[in-house]
């Protein structure tokens, strides 16, 4: 190992992407420099209100994004996760609408139908030995055409359900959303110390105290200002609440499992994986089976969201793009191996701001993608810069 004096700057920041906390600083500093810029321009853009729409703006980008990663992750992708989205709210509205099937039993069927749908294709990818961006380019093109089937020749049906509806419009008490801000932090410092206690017990290379208790006073600190700013307003909306559940314990999954652990050694290197014993074609099934089951959670958030489904809210306009774009922004590697379903919301957040924003500044649609195409650009340049310095360094 070089000393630190007479590293590059390639290989510095490629120790700190590397590191256990280092890789949420990009992405965490992209989001400073895009509030503090819009703060200083627009400053309707720091109200809490604008805040609040923002959270709920970023949400069906952010629960895609977080069910893409973990293909990326495999080193694979998923171009049809937008399409399967969209089935899976046409079928939810078609059985509210027309076959009269309550909201929570209609939500069950269209999340059933996604896992299937996202494990067909993974099943494809695993046993037929398609390459998953065939597979999935077909899948973008079925599942389009069956959403179009679904939603029939009107191309678009309205949601009233009062349960689909509150998924988006039903925000917490004050109260409980301090509470829920206590519970966080209290977890997260929890699950912070217990894993430094892990280490120190395996003779593992320990974070400073200072280091320690910084991340925790900094997630401390994010947290009381989020539901704060929320609480001004309206207060936690129950979809941030979901949201956030559904990302720990994909995130619990991804970092603390034995199945998660065995992605990223599949997306580092499918074949030494193979070798040591892990079953590859298994684990790629089960990954597009969780991309599948987060699809249809998106499209029951859009459908709450928009108050109905059309072809355009999901598969004719640039969810797909953007929830790649998402996940990759956050830091996962489109070359496998690395990545976090964390980063992906964080990435969310930084396509949802620079879209706020630039709507409040006035910015034409053609301004919009010339701006969030410079954005992904930087991101995947920096993901190589970052990997050709890991490579370099073997």
């Amino acid at each position: 190992m070089q000393p630190e004096a007479h590293l590059s700057f390639v290989d510095r920041f490629r120790r700190m992407r590397e590191s256990r906390f280092g890789a949420f600083v990009p992405v965490l500093l992209a989001l400073a420099v895009i509030w503090i810029y819009f703060g200083i321009t627009e400053p309707a853009f720091l109200s809490s209100r604008n805040f609040y729409f923002l959270f709920m703006q970023s949400a069906v980008v952010g629960t895609l994004a977080v069910g893409i990663t973990v293909v990326l992750i495999l080193g694979d992708i998923d171009l049809s996760v937008a399409a399967n989205s969209g089935v899976c709210a046409a079928l939810l509205a078609v059985l509210i609408a027309s076959a009269g099937f309550p909201g929570p039993v209609a939500c069950l069927v269209a999340m059933v139908v996604g896992v299937i749908l996202g494990t067909s294709q993974g099943l494809l990818v695993a046993y037929v030995g398609i390459p998953s961006f065939v597979v999935t380019l077909a899948g973008l093109l079925g599942f389009q055409g069956l959403m179009l089937k679904i939603l029939g020749i009107q191309g678009a049906i309205n949601v009233r359900d009062p349960f689909i509806r509150g998924i988006t419009t039903i925000s917490l008490p004050s109260l409980w959303g301090w509470a829920l801000a206590a519970g966080c932090v209290l977890a997260f410092a929890t699950v912070t110390l217990r894993r430094q206690s892990q280490r120190r017990a395996r003779r593992l290379e320990l974070d400073s105290n200072s280091a320690l208790f910084g991340q925790i006073i900094f997630f401390a600190v994010l947290v009381i200002a989020a539901v704060a700013t929320l609480n001004s307003y309206r207060g936690v909306p129950i979809l941030v609440v979901l949201l956030v559940g559904l990302t720990a314990l994909l995130g619990w999954v991804t970092t603390s499992t034995p199945f998660g652990r065995s992605l990223f050694a599949v997306g580092g290197n499918a074949e030494s994986a193979r070798r040591v014993g892990m079953n590859v074609r298994h684990i790629r099934v089960a990954a597009f089976g969780i991309v599948g089951f987060m699809a249809a959670v998106g499209g029951i958030v859009g459908a709450s969201r928009y108050a109905s489904v059309s072809f355009n809210a999901f598969a004719g306009g640039p969810l797909l793009l953007e929830a790649i774009g998402a996940a990759v922004i956050g830091g996962t590697s489109l070359f496998g191996g690395r990545g976090s379903v964390w980063n992906a919301i964080l990435g969310a957040l930084v396509i949802g701001s620079l879209g706020n924003g630039l709507d409040l500044s006035g910015a034409s649609a053609a301004d919009k993608l010339m701006v969030s195409g410079a954005i992904l650009l930087i991101a995947v340049a920096i993901d190589a810069v970052s990997r050709s310095g890991t490579t370099q360094s073997r």
